[in-house]
């Protein structure tokens, strides 16, 4: 059997869930309070109507048929229909409001997670594979559509039902009630020797859920690796083994879940059969058969709703394991957010300060930078190189705020950006990574999201500066072309021209470009450069690049090896210093020449 995949891994919780916890579900109630208060009193009307039934049916045999009243008869009967058709009404209104406000719930949830995802950190998103995130969003949402929709109304439903059920059943006969509630504490002892072990068996199953959602879309992602290695079987067989766990786990949790079943539908007829021997051996209590019918009636109105609250209780138990998840990633604290007074930061001129910044993930770390020190005036071009694991891509994740400096400042116009509100800090930048992400929908989509109240020529005059209005109109319609998902029918070279067409529709007054040029071919290199100047004309830029080809006209180059600035000056005074910078040059254009 093929190796299991190491990434789809069982996931533990970072704390046990706690019954109390079912109180946050409340949050999602409160805006539809009015909405539940007349579904509510519809409930309690056609319990009220459905319960009259038995009665009417007692009276009718204890004292209208046996005086031939055959009035009071047809208006027993009369009375006896209504209460069936308000039940009906009331039923379905019921059922088609609490739909709604279900679904409605639903849709505010995975709203919720959603956008708490928005603001979690890289870090959470490079830890996770995206499967197991997208299965919180989608699947285990979807799970709760009953529990949240109609199980907790039904639940009030059969509560109501329950308490008017032995009301009336008191007031006819109370000793009769008494034996009719003998069984009560068995269906509790078998509900709760379940119930521990159900929830373990669901919170597996939500594991073994999880990785197989993982797995699947992490092969779709890297289904071209995989062919391009011929590691079909491989792939099979992993998924088989992920397949057959979550299979394996899901036949546990089903077998565990239907134990309670039984039990709890043995209780009715059990209490039915037990009414038959005390009411006509008259065991301590003496009742009429019009009594006996009647409590007959309300058995079933009585059991009915402690039968749907136990497989209420089921479904909770079962949905706990996904709520436990769920919340789990709406607890997630973002590693980075705005401070108690933070301000919105006012239009920049660009003036950027490193002063003393040092930055490690996490306390029990090392360092990844120190005490870096340089200054950008507004509108200079600062290059940073290195060899990878330096530090560049880490100085410019300070810069645009994904991470907080561990210490030292970073300051934006003599501002801390600590104190501002990310999103005016961000909103006054635009990034460009090597690894260029095309959503799917048109070009002209692609580029407007850059700044979506750009008009059609704007939008086409970005394309134009970056160089990628003469590949667009190549296209079969232009820029209307459909593209797909991470833009597949698209070459890298033109999904990065697409995105420095964006970034310059954006017209930020920071621009940060990682590696932003990597996946261009020396022809189109060559093509965009021009393009570029005028990208970086008037603003303040940092350029991470391995191709230092792309950086010869940077204002200042700043040489970053194991976290610290170790050369800085431009491509002429560096080149002429024979230092880092000199020896990465020289390697790379010998390279070049080799080929």
């Amino acid at each position: 059997m093929a190796k299991r995949n190491t990434a789809n891994v069982d996931e533990d919780l970072t704390e046990n869930f706690q019954w109390r916890d079912y109180a946050r579900l409340s949050h999602y109630l409160r805006p539809y309070a009015g909405r539940l208060a007349v579904v509510l009193g519809t409930i309690l009307l056609g319990n009220i109507a459905t319960i009259l039934g038995p009665y009417l049916i007692k009276q009718a045999i204890d004292e209208t048929i046996p005086h031939h009243n055959m009035p009071e008869l047809w208006g027993i009967s009369g009375l006896f229909l209504l209460t069936l058709i308000i039940a009906f009404a009331c039923l379905r209104y019921r059922i088609w409001a609490i739909t709604e406000i279900g679904q409605n719930l639903l849709r505010d949830m995975r709203t919720d997670i959603f956008t708490h995802l928005q603001e979690l950190p890289f870090s959470y998103f490079d830890s996770r594979p995206h499967g197991k995130i997208l299965i919180r969003v989608v699947n285990y949402i979807n799970t709760l559509s009953d529990l949240l929709s109609n199980g907790l109304i039904n639940l009030i439903s059969d509560l109501i039902s329950l308490i008017v059920t032995l009301i009336f059943m008191l007031v006819i006969n109370w000793r009769l009630t008494l034996w009719s509630l003998l069984l009560v504490p068995v269906l509790a002892v078998w509900t709760y020797a379940i119930q521990v072990q159900q929830r373990k068996a669901y919170r597996d199953l939500s594991n073994k859920q999880s990785n197989l959602n993982a797995y699947i879309h992490e092969s779709i992602a890297g289904i071209k690796v995989t062919q391009g290695f011929a590691q079909e079987p491989n792939a099979i067989g992993t998924f088989d083994a992920v397949a057959d766990e979550n299979r394996t786990s899901w036949m546990h949790a089903v077998k565990i879940q239907f134990l309670l079943w039984p039990g709890v539908q043995m209780i009715s007829p059990l209490t039915t059969a037990l009414i038959y021997f005390v009411g006509l051996q008259h065991v301590g209590v003496a009742v009429s058969t019009g009594t006996l019918i009647a409590f007959l009636g309300y058995i079933n109105n009585f059991w009915n709703p402690v039968i749907n609250i136990g497989n209420f209780y089921n479904s909770l138990i079962t949905a706990t394991a996904y709520l436990e998840r769920i919340f789990e990633t709406l607890d997630e604290k973002p590693e980075v957010q705005d401070l108690p007074g933070a301000f919105a930061l006012p239009p920049i001129h660009g003036d950027v300060q490193f002063h003393d910044v040092s930055f490690k993930y996490a306390s029990d770390e090392p360092e990844i930078l120190h005490h870096i020190n340089f200054h950008a005036e507004p509108g200079e071009t600062i290059a940073l190189v290195g060899p990878t694991g330096a530090g560049k891509s880490t100085i410019i994740n300070l810069l645009s705020r994904f991470y907080n400096v561990t210490s030292g400042q970073l300051l934006i116009d003599g501002v801390d950006i600590n104190r501002v509100t990310i999103a005016s800090l961000r909103s006054q930048m635009g990034v460009m990574l090597q690894d260029t992400f095309i959503f799917s929908g048109t070009i002209m989509d692609n580029i407007r999201y850059g700044r979506l109240d750009a008009t059609e020529a704007e939008v086409i005059a970005a394309a134009k500066v970056a160089r990628a209005d003469d590949f667009i109109k190549t296209l079969k319609d232009g820029y209307n072309t459909v593209v797909q998902e991470r833009g597949v029918s698209l070459s890298a070279g033109q999904r990065q021209l697409i995105a420095f067409a964006r970034t310059l529709l954006a017209d930020p007054k920071i621009l940060i470009l990682d590696e932003a040029a990597a996946a261009i071919d020396t022809h189109t290199e060559q093509l965009l450069q021009a393009g570029l100047q005028e990208l970086l004309r008037g603003r303040t830029s940092f350029i991470v690049a391995h191709r230092l080809s792309t950086i010869q006209r940077a204002d200042k180059i700043l040489v970053i090896n194991h976290g610290e600035i170790v050369e800085s000056g431009n491509h002429d005074s560096l080149m002429a210093h024979h230092g880092e910078y000199f020896q990465l040059y020289d390697a790379q254009l010998r390279m070049l020449q080799a080929l």
